[in-house]
């Protein structure tokens, strides 16, 4: 609805989805195509355009949903459970409590890291050996995500980002919520909201 970006990662027979914001029709073709199971859904927020397909996939495929528990609160609001600007309403689901800190997913090491800033529960998904971390809407090419919605807070989000993104090795590939994929490096030298502060 928002253009934003829905990701999915495969190894092997298993994938993993991130922020089906959408109709998962397309990704549920793509999945019977390849003959892939949908192991997990996992989102890096509960902003309306990030989890709007959650509950359709997760019932065609039957793979459990996590998320932040700090921000099941956005359910109760027009920003998580949608229905506002003549958007539909969001299709309610249960969900699994994603922990921060070092997990696996599809046999892959992965560090769920809290960026809130966004969103107080924000988090980003860093694959560190594949060089490449899922940063949901907290940071953009040459941008960072708002902060005037509830829960967000333009403080927290400054400080997630040089401590978390900037921390990466530079050649990390950042897959954000919207837009096109940047690396760490990049935005650390060049993005703009960045350019006036030391770290």
């Amino acid at each position: 609805m928002l253009q934003t970006n829905c990701y999915l990662l495969t190894r092997g027979e298993r994938a993993l989805a991130v922020d089906p914001g959408g109709d998962p029709g397309p990704l549920l073709e793509f999945l019977r195509d390849r003959n892939l199971v949908l192991d997990r859904i996992l989102n890096t927020h509960l902003h309306f355009d990030h989890i709007a397909g959650n509950a359709a996939l997760a019932r065609a495929t039957g793979a459990p949903i996590l998320a932040s528990e700090e921000d099941r609160f956005l359910l109760e609001t027009e920003l998580g459970g949608g229905g506002f600007m003549g958007l539909p309403v969001v299709e309610t689901f249960d969900f699994t409590p994603l922990v921060v800190g070092e997990t696996e997913f599809l046999g892959l090491p992965c560090l769920v890291l809290p960026t809130p800033g966004h969103t107080p529960g924000s988090v980003t998904l860093h694959f560190p050996g594949l060089a490449a971390a899922f940063v949901g809407d907290l940071i953009f090419q040459r941008s960072v995500g708002r902060t005037d919605f509830p829960g967000g807070d333009m403080k927290a989000l400054q400080e997630s980002i040089l401590k978390r993104i900037f921390n990466m090795p530079p050649e990390t590939a950042l897959y954000p919520g919207h837009g096109p994929a940047t690396t760490a490096g990049d935005e650390k030298t060049h993005n703009p909201f960045f350019g006036a502060m030391t770290y």
